[in-house]
């Protein structure tokens, strides 16, 4: 786990904070492409990657506890890499722990970057800003 610098959000409602699930190297790897555009993080972001060999109840464990620590209030906004995947079935046992979070998977570095841009909306918004962010950021261009 690796929690990401934060800068305070101005507005009325609690920040969201956002948890990357993914496999092996994917989420540091896209939090450091993020820190190379957005040197401060504007939310609050952490890390819970998968292993091959990852316990599972360990891994839920874990990932429970992240994202209890992330939520200020406002709720955690979970990002996996692969729908259906272990870290999305991870993220989905979430709620019968009691954590508030809304997960959206398929993550890219786009989504990622509009949800930082973005860190003054709600859980509900933020998740439809991240799947719009990932959608938009797929072109197919000739060359």
């Amino acid at each position: 786990m690796n929690p990401a610098t934060s800068l305070p959000v101005p507005h009325d409602i609690p920040s969201v904070g956002v948890l990357l699930i993914t496999h092996h190297a994917i989420g540091n790897a896209l939090i450091e492409a993020a820190r190379h555009v957005m040197p401060h993080l504007p939310l609050s972001v952490d890390v819970v990657e998968i292993g091959d060999c990852s316990d599972p109840a360990g891994t839920l464990s874990t990932t429970a506890h992240a994202a209890r620590a992330l939520d200020i209030g406002g709720g955690v906004l979970v990002l996996s890499d692969l729908y259906g995947a272990t870290p999305c079935n991870v993220a989905h046992r979430l709620g019968s722990l009691g954590v508030h979070a809304r997960c959206v998977s398929g993550l890219n570095l786009p989504m990622l970057l509009r949800v930082l841009n973005y860190a003054d909306k709600p859980l509900d918004e933020l998740a439809e800003v991240a799947a719009s962010g990932g959608r938009g950021g797929i072109f197919i261009d000739k060359v």
